[in-house]
This record gives structure tokens, sequence and C-alpha cells, in this order.
């Protein structure tokens, strides 16, 4: 079977120096991607852009907001190319892989209106990012986080990963039925080892029995998610 993590693991870490937080207006307390180092990350993974990776614009828009505020919309699609693993010196683009960026072109602020001559500018930058989240480009940061600019009001906290405030277990804490079922699901889903050990990373865990119920049942559901191991003979 073949890793259909492959890509998600080689470009879900963000450098530090690639991260920077916001510290005003309405985005404060989230975190700004630098968005170089994921034309870089994709020109790494594929190739140079208009050989390994490239993007059509679809449509850019113009729309109304509250006032005299105008917002500008750029929609994407992004195709990275596939090699064929049966020929693998065979290579095709891959399906269209959608992503919608926006700015704004009249913003309201403290002086009165602005005009921005960069909002296409920006919003195709914002597109290609949400095209890139699709292939898990910068997921750690975005996972960690748990928060995004569309998630700006969020009030429920759930206690999943490492969002969990509760003080590390010193002990067991599933009962070695659920270990059991945990693992044969794992395997039976064709999890590797070492993707084994990233989600247990994520939960900040050492090992399985010290899962949380509620990391646990969450863990649960993600390997039910996952398609079946394809089994040859």
């Amino acid at each position: 079977m073949s890793d259909n993590l492959q890509i998600w693991t080689k470009v879900r870490e963000v450098p530090r120096s690639a991260v920077k937080p916001i510290t005003g207006g309405r985005l404060k307390g989230m975190s700004d991607i630098n968005p170089v180092w994921r034309l870089k990350t994709l020109t790494e993974q594929f190739g140079p852009c208009g050989f390994g990776w490239k993007y059509e614009i679809v449509e850019k828009r113009l729309e109304h907001g509250c006032g005299d505020e105008i917002a500008a919309f750029v929609d994407i699609v992004l195709y990275v190319k596939v090699v064929d693993e049966s020929d693998p010196g065979h290579f095709s683009w891959s399906e269209p892989i959608p992503g919608t960026g926006g700015s704004m072109f009249v913003a309201k602020e403290k002086s009165g209106l602005h005009t921005s001559d960069e909002c296409f500018k920006m919003a195709l930058t914002d597109a290609i990012s949400v095209a890139c989240k699709a292939l898990g480009v910068g997921a750690d940061v975005y996972w960690d986080k748990d928060k995004t600019k569309y998630d700006n009001s969020r009030q429920d906290k759930d206690d999943i990963g490492p969002e969990t405030k509760a003080k590390p277990e010193t002990k067991p804490v599933l009962s070695p039925d659920k270990v059991q079922r945990l693992e044969s699901l794992r395997k039976q889903k064709g999890i590797t080892e070492e993707q084994h050990q990233q989600a247990l990373k994520f939960y900040k865990v050492a090992s399985v029995e010290y899962l949380s119920e509620k990391n646990y049942q969450h863990y649960i559901k993600h390997l039910e998610a996952q398609p079946l191991q394809e089994v040859t003979a």
C-alpha cells in the first residue's frame, strides 16, 4: 500500500523562522506563516514553479462588505506533478486542488477609508496557502494552535492533544482491552510505527496506555476514517 501521508509528513513542519505571531488586530494571538516558505516547500517537493507545480487563476472578483468596505477574492486551482509508481520515469499532473483567498480592497481604518492596490496579490497569496493546506503544508501550525483566522470566536476548547491542560499521567489510564483494540485497528489500517509515534507525540504521551479517554476516542475515530490496508498475495 502506498503511503498516503508521504507528502503530508514531509511538509507538515514549519521552521520557527517562518512563523510569526500576530500581535495586534482581530487576528491577535494567531500565527502567520511566511508565504515564501510555502513556495520554497512546493519547489523542494515537486520542482520549480511551472515545471513541478503550477496554479491557475479561476476567478478574481470584488464584493461589497459592511458599509463602504469592499473585499477582493481570488479563486485558484493548484497542480503538482505526480510520479507514476509503475513507471518512476513518467510524471503526470495531479487533479486540481482548489483554493480561495481574500483581502480588503477598501477597508475602514481609524483615519478613514483606505484603498489597497495590492488586494488581489494578497488574495492570491491567501488562495495558494489554502490550496497548500490540503497537501499538509504547515499542518503542524494549524493543528498545534487549533486556531486560525476562520476560528477567531471559538469558545469550546476540547482537551485533545496539545490543547489539553491536564497534568501528565503518571500511571497507565487505558485498559488492556482498549490498548489492544487501538493497536489492532492501527495495524489493520496500515499505520506505520513512525506515524503512530508521531500521533503519540501529538497527544503528548510516551505510549498508548497513557492516553486520556478523550484522546483515545479521538485517535480511534481518526483511525476508523482511514482506508483499509491493501493485502497482496
